[in-house]
């Protein structure tokens, strides 16, 4: 598929009578219009993700937008999400919606850079943006429409943020790291284009579903794993596998989780449904980072009252890892062309932004910050 046909094939669907008078109403009064509509049709979806059912907030994502879409289409729209190695493998759900198996999934893009590095920046990559620069990249500076455009023609997927951690931590770790070379031979868990810095920086990396994390972590499969931070990591017990926890986690400064749905399906969907899907993935979008953002303090003085050692990494391997993570980018796009036309962009848009949060947004942070050292 054409990039420059894919604006064109996404929109080709029909309103239902639900639609026309709903200016004005009520969510309740516009949802019973629309379960009353016979032009609508019934459509029940299944949702695979990545996420195990205990780790409440992303899976959550999932649930959210099940439930915004079956309340604004007044039950006529049913998404029903299932953890991860129901419909398939955690790593796998782009692969099971490109091929159609499934209509839909949740999870995040930089599970699939193996495809092509490119879809790294739909979810996040080392020193990238916060999630507001994030969102405000997505939503307002071109990054959605040109990723969107890139999963069109790569995998017949249109994809929509649908959740966003936040800053994640620097991962559980079986022993103190001071230097970058402390790093070198120590096998970690850690996805997209962190885990081609990890591996620069002398790791020897692995790519684990969350669920499996904490058995790794406790046998020795793995010396050190991220996941997303006190909250998440709490549920999953890996404070109990290992005693070192690391801040910040550069390599996900701000992941975006997606909801990608084979777009031939998308096109089926009337466009009232569209909007509908659409709507709740915005939704999803926010209330994810402000769970996390509620959730993970008190987590985190659980974590620390039951023992475990706070670490933040040193700037030597801060200025390591930055280095590497530039360097890799450099070379990617002088190989790959979807990747140099998103990066250019991405980087001149960081660049802008970063000089007005500075000059904003970090002053007043690190004033605040200082009644807290």
């Amino acid at each position: 598929m054409k990039r420059r046909e894919f604006l064109g094939l996404a929109a080709k669907s029909t309103l239902g009578a639900a639609a026309i008078g709903l200016v004005g109403c009520s969510a309740q009064e516009a949802s019973e219009a629309i379960a009353e509509d016979q032009s609508l049709p019934n459509i029940e979806w299944q949702m695979a993700t990545s996420w195990p059912l205990a780790l409440d907030t992303i899976f959550g994502g999932a649930q959210v937008v099940a439930e915004r879409v079956a309340t604004l289409s007044g039950g006529k729209f049913i998404i029903t999400p299932r953890a991860a190695g129901e419909l398939a493998p955690g790593l796998e759900v782009l692969n099971v919606v490109e091929q159609g198996a499934v209509p839909l999934g949740h999870t995040a893009s930089y599970y699939y850079t193996g495809r092509t590095p490119a879809v790294a920046f739909g979810t996040t990559v080392p020193f990238g943006l916060t999630t507001r620069q994030q969102n405000a990249w997505l939503y307002e500076g071109g990054g959605l429409s040109t990723l969107q455009a890139l999963y069109a023609e790569r995998f017949g997927v249109i994809q929509f943020p649908a959740g966003n951690t936040g800053a994640q931590m620097g991962g559980w770790w079986n022993r103190e790291i001071n230097t970058a070379n402390d790093i070198r031979g120590l096998k970690v868990r850690i996805p997209g284009l962190g885990g081609r810095v990890m591996d620069r920086l002398g790791a020897t990396v692995q790519v684990l579903a969350g669920g499996e994390i904490f058995q790794a972590l406790q046998t020795g499969a793995v010396d050190a794993a991220e996941w997303v931070g006190p909250y998440d990591d709490l549920k999953l017990g890996l404070n109990d596998a290992a005693r070192f926890y690391y801040a910040p986690g550069w390599w996900e400064p701000s992941p975006t989780l997606e909801v990608q749905v084979n777009l031939a399906e998308w096109n089926k969907l009337p466009q009232l449904y569209q909007e509908i899907l659409k709507t709740a993935c915005y939704e999803s979008n926010i209330l994810m980072t402000a769970r996390y953002d509620a959730r993970n303090a008190a987590a985190l003085k659980q974590i620390v009252a039951g023992g475990t050692q706070l670490r933040t990494f040193s700037l030597e391997i801060m200025n390591a890892a930055k280095e590497a993570a530039f360097s890799l980018y450099d070379e990617l796009a002088q190989t790959d062309a979807d990747f140099k036309s998103i990066y250019d962009q991405w980087k001149a848009f960081r660049s802008e932004i970063q000089e007005w949060h500075t000059f904003i947004e970090t002053a007043y942070a690190n004033f605040i910050g200082q009644d807290y050292k």
